[in-house]
């Protein structure tokens, strides 16, 4: 293999894997800009790759050899936004409402939605006798490239530009979506308002409650797209209970890499997918696998000490984040 060759695919390899990522990071910043700290990301991923499978694996065992693969994306894609959804709704209740400390309410969010989503699996698991998986033709819908095959056969651009499935591109126009929307339209800029000073934006009428609960529940919905599509593309849609194991923390650790900034987290995510699959790629004899899977850490911490150290507004967390709201101290 050439050397052009290696970079095409491991870049390609790297999209594919940052894929759970981008939403995983993406959701769990639109949640941090409304000043809730949700560190319950890895429990959401974990309930959206066990709803999403469940969804998907119902369907088509009821559909049979009519199941379309269009629907069985749908379905996973719903189950999963709702199971995240559901466990983010907890979480806003716990700290908007009740006004509970939101580094606690979010690691119980990770042992609660790990356990939910580990007893689902193994449930499915159990009930077929082995393996929970769907049919290839399903399994096709989830990883195809929507794109006819003349695109994906030019040389290197296809690969490059052509060759993923649908859920990357779907990714990418989420972001630019949220992009805009948090910095061109008057919601996206109340959000913000809301979480660098709540008490001003209470005092010009914006619903602190409301932006914080809207914004932390499709959040975490949006996190817990990425467990469904860890499971359903990268695990081969097959229920692997260890397979999600630390995805969640890594998009925790990639918001602070990406400056809290939704279009960082295009690169960002595949970046660090390039680090987690480079022991596979690129493997060093004299450097153990361990070592190789701490570098994304290594990484954020080191962004993290440079921004400190260089204080621009613009690159810090939104002023408010992870305080809760009295607005009997305004």
């Amino acid at each position: 293999m050439g050397i052009l060759d290696f970079i095409v695919a491991l870049i390609s390899a790297a999209v594919l894997n940052g894929a759970p990522l981008m939403y995983g990071t993406s959701g769990e910043i639109l949640t941090q800009k409304s000043g809730n700290m949700n560190l319950g990301v890895e429990g959401l991923m974990f309930m959206g790759g066990a709803f999403g499978l469940l969804g998907a694996f119902t369907y088509g065992n009821a559909a049979g050899d009519s199941a379309s693969g269009f629907v069985a994306v749908i379905i996973a894609l719903v189950c999963a936004f709702a199971a995240g959804m559901a466990g983010s709704l907890i979480f806003s209740f716990l700290t908007i409402t009740l006004r509970a400390n939101q580094n606690v309410t979010g690691l119980a969010l990770t042992i609660f939605g790990t356990g939910l989503g580990q007893f689902v699996g193994e449930l499915m698991r159990i009930r077929v006798g082995g393996n929970v998986s769907i049919s290839n033709s399903l399994k096709l819908a989830f990883s195809g490239s929507p794109f006819p095959q003349f695109l994906q056969d030019i040389p290197y651009l296809g690969k490059l530009l052509f060759s993923y499935n649908i859920f990357v591109y779907l990714g990418v126009i989420m972001i630019l979506v949220m992009h805009r929307f948090l910095n061109k339209t008057r919601k996206g800029l109340y959000l913000r308002a809301v979480g660098e000073s709540p008490a001003t934006a209470d005092a010009a009428g914006i619903s602190v409650t409301r932006y914080r609960y809207v914004a932390t529940v499709l959040g975490g919905g949006i996190s817990a797209v990425g467990g469904m599509v860890y499971t359903m593309t990268i695990a081969g849609t097959v229920w692997n209970h260890t397979g999600l194991s630390g995805e969640g923390w890594i998009a925790v650790a990639l918001v602070i890499f990406c400056l809290w900034k939704p279009i960082n987290s295009l690169w960002g995510s595949v970046l660090f997918g390039a680090l987690l699959i480079l022991y596979l790629r690129l493997p060093i004899p004299f450097i153990p696998t361990q070592i190789y899977k701490v570098v994304p850490y290594i990484v954020t911490a080191l962004v993290l000490i440079m921004v400190s150290i260089r204080q621009r507004r613009e690159d810090q967390p939104p002023a408010a984040l992870g305080t809760a709201y009295f607005r009997e101290d305004r």
